[in-house]
């Protein structure tokens, strides 16, 4: 079978079937921050050390492979979709994957609607860009809702895995405006994003009608928030977020 080639001329490797026997893995970075990026959008963030300075969570060896990443949820009228694929696995009209020099596109259809995503880490910045982009290239006006969802990490990739308990009693999230602040014994970091947020989640269950999504490859029925938490404090570690708007920007410190 197979699974993607090389543009030689735009010195992109590119990916062209979503169900691939490993997850092929784009590096980002600079001098200090870094970013692994798989096909799928799954991967994580590090600040100098990938074990002491993990920023977002992944499983090397999870079970299926390569879950866990920076996702993002389209909802149009209850069709539930991935522009990476995973983890929804919703069968998309189109996708492609390229991996560049410093940057990772990926580019996905469902229904007439078209999802650009663009992943990078600048130069001089300790911080990840995602710029996602819809196109409505129907002629019939589209309703729908953007997600995004990350896991963090507290810092010890590790004790991250080892002691959740702990993780929930150290980690602290703020919301202010269209930032989310994630506090934790170690220093801040946080997720800023280029236009006003709508509502934001702190919790798997919350924003998950089932939770096992993540991990089961199976679409949710429906997604949801429980309304405006701005100004607001949480002890915990995942977070989705509603967006309104076509486009933005979002960075992770």
């Amino acid at each position: 079978m197979n699974f993607g080639y090389f543009d030689d001329s735009n010195r992109e490797f590119v990916i062209t079937e979503t169900k691939l026997p490993w997850p092929w893995i784009n590096y980002l970075g600079n001098d200090g921050f870094f970013s692994l990026i798989s096909p799928s959008a799954g991967g994580y963030c590090f600040y100098r050390d990938a074990k002491f300075r993990r920023i977002t969570r992944y499983r090397y060896n999870s079970v299926p492979q390569d879950n866990g990443g920076r996702y993002f949820y389209i909802n149009e009228e209850g069709c539930v979709w991935n522009p990476g694929w995973k983890p929804c696995r919703t069968a998309l009209d189109s996708y492609e994957c390229r991996h560049g020099m410093g940057y990772t596109r990926i580019r996905a259809s469902k229904n007439q609607l078209d999802a650009d995503l663009l992943f990078f880490v600048p130069n001089g910045v300790n911080a990840e860009v995602q710029k996602v982009v819809l196109t409505n290239s129907g002629s019939r006006t589209k309703r729908f809702k953007l997600f995004s969802f990350v896991e963090w990490c507290l810092w010890n990739a590790a004790t991250d895995m080892e002691n959740f308990q702990r993780n929930l009693s150290t980690g602290e999230v703020e919301v202010e405006g269209s930032v989310i602040y994630h506090k934790t014994e170690y220093r801040e970091r946080l997720w800023p994003d280029s236009i006003p947020t709508g509502r934001v989640s702190s919790g798997r269950t919350t924003a998950l009608t089932r939770p096992t999504v993540l991990c089961a490859g199976r679409a949710p029925t429906r997604l949801r928030t429980a309304g405006a938490l701005l100004h607001r404090t949480a002890s915990t570690w995942s977070w989705s977020r509603e967006r309104a708007g076509r486009s933005y920007l979002s960075s992770v410190t």
